[in-house]
């Protein structure tokens, strides 16, 4: 059980640590064509892992694609593409905090859409998740970049990505079990590449070489290769070992991960509101969390 811990801890950290990562991108290559390149990085490294993983594994038919392709939309297209361009108008500390009210509305969106009823607690924790967000937008330290409007509008996106990501997690609930892990996460960022391409290719065509520089590469085949890859690996490896009911719980280590990364290597400057925002989003999944998997 240690170990299972450690491995949902370490997955929500590696989430946690790109969030700056990708603020850091999205302020030197367009949206498009940073979520294209890592999506080829991820293809690159899960093609042969799939392989060796899951040899003979059968290619998804049917309803099965349909569903990938939709996980691809919104888990890859709409939840980078938002998180990335909401990045560019607030700061990395701000949007891993409110990355932090996703459990809370993946249970609401599970209410919604699939019928499941949330218990009192879940609906106390979407609603501190609400309030959390809200105060975060007191907080002047995303006021660099346009004044208090621009923060709300990069916090409002990235508010978006994490309604993109819901849907992504509602979405997988249906292709559980029908595909396995890393063959289903092939062919989803294999959608997703197909689907970018369009609008990612004339923007690295107009972009050049010279902007691609050494540092940006690699911070490239950082994102793709963690966030894509070693993530998912460590989560569900965790999800094996761990109830439903407490992995939860270890999200919290994103909005943690992103704070302090953001704090160290962006130099941002963390306030008492910020403070306030990460101990209502800390009990919000707790609470969301609390009932799951009984």
């Amino acid at each position: 059980m240690r170990r299972a811990a450690f491995q949902l801890a370490a997955a929500m950290a590696i989430t946690g640590v790109n969030v700056p990562v990708a603020k850091v991108l999205a302020e030197s290559l367009p949206v498009a064509a940073i979520v294209f390149l890592r999506c080829l990085v991820a293809l690159l490294l899960l093609l042969p892992l799939a392989r060796l993983v899951e040899p003979g594994a059968a290619r998804p038919r049917g309803l099965l694609v349909a569903n990938l392709a939709a996980q691809a939309a919104f888990g890859t297209l709409l939840y980078n593409a938002a998180l990335l361009a909401g990045l560019r108008l607030t700061s990395a500390l701000e949007a891993g905090l409110v990355l932090a009210s996703m459990p809370a509305m993946v249970a609401f969106g599970a209410f919604l859409l699939l019928g499941e009823r949330p218990g009192a607690a879940q609906w106390l924790g979407a609603c501190l998740a609400v309030l959390g967000i809200a105060l975060l937008n007191t907080a002047p330290i995303g006021w660099d970049r346009g004044g208090p409007a621009a923060s709300l509008a990069g916090n409002a996106l990235v508010f978006v990505a994490v309604c993109g990501e819901t849907v992504y997690a509602l979405l997988s609930r249906r292709s559980a079990g029908a595909i396995g892990i890393f063959t289903g996460t092939l062919w989803m960022q294999f959608f997703s590449a197909l689907m970018l391409a369009p609008f990612a290719l004339p923007a690295l065509a107009a972009v050049g070489r010279a902007a691609m520089t050494p540092r940006l590469g690699l911070l490239l085949v950082f994102h793709g290769a963690t966030a894509s890859v070693l993530q998912l690996l460590l989560w569900y490896s965790g999800m094996r070992k761990m109830p439903a009911s407490r992995a939860g719980i270890f999200t919290i280590f994103l909005p943690a991960a992103a704070a302090a990364t953001a704090i160290v290597w962006l130099g941002e400057r963390a306030t008492a509101a910020h403070g306030a925002g990460f101990v209502l989003m800390a009990i919000s999944v707790w609470l969301a969390t609390r009932g799951a998997g009984r």
